[in-house]
């Protein structure tokens, strides 16, 4: 009992934070996911390089300020004015000086394996920092700034998830990808998938946003990229041995843990949205 009100405590605070951070303005919003793609990238780092020595939290913070670069870069670039473009050229040098700053200091660190070192820093970016930033694609455009459809896609990624869990946990016999993850069934990843086209269709209805054709391709993307990405996830913590990416997040597991599925999704939603302006 203690454990569930946790866990319902942890959930209302982190939609409370998120609302928050949407919502409030553009400002807000890059704070957020700024702050969400830093903790993912720690959590990632965290648990695929070592952190016994001082030297291996250096590594680590390198990597998080590399993976961090383009989402940076990203959202300089949709807010740059006559007076900060100079920070987004900046910005933009600074991109592979850092990706080469990990390179020299695997020549000092002494590490036994210093080029898979530097594969995983790379890796941070590619898996993390990279799906985020285009976030800053989806929600600046010619017209402003407009958070609705992230909001939308974020919507259906939860919605998924959380129709899959209760389907698969009533109905669920058929396993989905058992050398992986071996409680997800087919009967959960169906039932999720047509929760997702439903609460779709019903944001379209509600917000206005789209039209519900888009919303029901928005539907698809993450019906499919979404389970993948929560399958890779559990492929990487397998791997290594982990249970959750974290523990920020009482009851939930780590912030990874949380976005997983919206990271995977992110760079196939934001091609479809950019290539429909």
């Amino acid at each position: 009992m203690k454990g569930l009100t946790r866990r319902a405590a942890t959930a209302v605070i982190f939609v409370i934070v998120m609302m928050a951070g949407l919502f409030v303005g553009r400002m807000s919003f890059i704070f957020l996911f700024a702050v969400i793609t830093t903790l993912c990238l720690w959590e990632f780092l965290n648990m695929v390089l070592h952190h016994d020595t001082r030297r291996d939290w250096i590594r680590i913070f390198l990597g998080v300020a590399f993976g961090l670069t383009p989402f940076v870069l990203a959202a300089g670039m949709h807010i740059a004015t006559a007076n900060n473009d100079r920070f987004v050229i900046f910005t933009s040098i600074l991109f592979f000086p850092l990706l080469f700053l990990s390179f020299i200091y695997e020549l000092f660190s002494g590490a036994d394996k210093p080029f898979q070192n530097v594969a995983y820093v790379v890796l941070g970016m590619v898996y993390i920092g990279a799906p985020f930033s285009l976030l800053n694609f989806i929600a600046f455009n010619e017209d402003g700034f407009n958070v609705w459809p992230i909001f939308g896609i974020l919507l259906l990624t939860w919605m998924n998830d959380t129709g899959a869990y209760l389907v698969g946990s009533l109905f669920g016999k058929t396993p989905l990808f058992p050398r992986i993850s071996p409680k997800k069934t087919w009967e959960g990843t169906l039932g999720g998938m047509a929760v997702t086209f439903l609460v779709g269709y019903l944001f379209c209805a509600i917000s206005g946003e789209l039209n519900l054709f888009d919303w029901m391709v928005l539907a698809l993307i993450v019906s499919v990229f979404g389970s993948f990405g929560d399958l890779i996830e559990s492929m990487l913590k397998r791997s290594i041995g982990a249970k959750d990416s974290g523990t920020l997040l009482p009851g939930h597991g780590g912030v990874l843990d949380r976005f997983d599925a919206f990271i995977f999704v992110l760079p196939f939603a934001a091609a479809y949205l950019l290539s429909i302006r």
